[in-house]
């Protein structure tokens, strides 16, 4: 790995650019004579990108789908962006609903739900409402860096717990820790579980993919920590890129198979969308020795394409270097002991939420 930075990487960022998706019409910005093609040259340097956060306002905070390949039928994503900023995401082509970048953009112009907990309490209360367990991280991590200051995701844990409802979070940050307190009292009731994802072992290359996430050794002790408090914890290598970080694979399960996790899986790249030509760019900016041969791993368990989105399909690669893997990985896991028990939360205890002063007897 070549340690100069390259040209169009921006420092801490994941990204590369800030391309225009063309999926909603937006069209792309081509040079035109006008004195802002030639700004750095005039102005000098464009200021350091810095992250914004803007409050959003929705009317439910509740998210529920039908896709039969997923565990969950409802999701909260406290927050839209993310400035983990992991440039496999597949969450990034959410921002081009905004008319913003999948790119640059979506790690650096972040939106909040401060109202979140009392949408949360709202929907909770409806007498219609059949509690089921809530996700959360689907989308974007509830503990990225910002949630340091709106504590959203720490509420909502806290209308879990008074609620008895049973939640289910994925993450890549350490800071999880942070509501260990919350997610310990949960656990004793079966409500909680937590899932980690862990790339690689290597904190300079983790700083590449996802320059704003916890370390990955900060990210295992989490998960020891979690462990050690009664939560039951899980552990992803999510997602695995071939030629990357495919050989931290044995390392990864046996650490966490050493901390007493509850089960581990792997998830192969997904390159959706806009993600598919960030990530080409990434590998040619950090990777030009082996970008082809990266996407020709892709495509050959994606069907020849960079990906495949069907349901089911999506997270069942194909082929050789499919199988591969999953023989790895089964191996992997048997030689660390994991059980691979699956938590099954409850939802028998659940109470609605008390609303403007009224208590519920039942």
């Amino acid at each position: 790995m070549d340690d100069s930075i390259h040209p169009i990487a921006t420092r801490g960022r994941g990204a590369p650019t800030n391309a225009v998706p063309r999926r909603f019409g937006l069209a792309a910005r081509v040079a035109d004579g006008d004195w802002l093609d030639d700004s750095e040259d005039i102005d000098g340097p464009a200021p350091r990108l810095r992250t914004t956060v803007t409050d959003e306002h929705p009317r439910a905070i509740l998210s529920f789908n039908t896709s039969p390949d997923i565990p969950f039928d409802r999701s909260i994503n406290a927050y839209r962006g993310c400035e983990h900023g992991c440039v496999y995401c597949f969450a990034r082509p959410t921002h081009a609903y905004h008319d913003l970048s999948p790119g640059l953009d979506f790690e650096t112009k972040l939106f909040a739900k401060p109202d979140a907990p009392r949408l949360l309490r709202a929907t909770l209360a409806k007498p219609a409402y059949a509690p089921k367990v809530i996700a959360m991280g689907t989308n974007t991590d509830p503990y990225q860096p910002i949630e340091g200051r709106y504590r959203i995701t720490r509420q909502i844990l806290e209308i879990c717990l008074e609620t008895r409802h049973p939640v289910a979070i994925t993450t890549k940050s350490a800071r999880v820790l942070r509501d260990l307190d919350l997610l310990a009292e949960l656990a004793k009731q079966r409500l909680v579980s937590v899932a980690l994802s862990v790339t690689s072992l290597d904190p300079r290359l983790s700083g590449l993919l996802e320059p704003r996430a916890s370390a990955p050794a900060k990210r295992l002790d989490a998960v020891a920590r979690l462990v050690d408090a009664g939560v039951p914890a899980h552990c992803m290598i999510a997602p695995v890129i071939p030629a990357v970080t495919d050989h931290f694979m044995e390392s990864i399960v046996a650490r966490a198979g050493a901390v007493g996790v509850n089960s581990v899986n792997w998830i192969m790249l997904r390159l959706p969308h806009e993600v598919s030509p960030l990530f080409r760019e990434w590998l040619d900016v950090h990777f030009p020795d082996r970008a082809a041969k990266v996407m020709h791993m892709v495509q050959a368990m994606r069907g020849g394409r960079d990906n495949e989105p069907n349901f089911h399909a999506r997270f069942n690669p194909q082929g050789v270097f499919a199988d591969l893997f999953r023989q790895r990985f089964r191996l992997a896991v048997r030689r660390a002991g994991i059980a691979q028990k699956q938590v099954a939360l409850d939802c028998s205890r659940f109470r609605r939420p008390a609303l403007d002063g009224q208590l519920f007897l039942l």
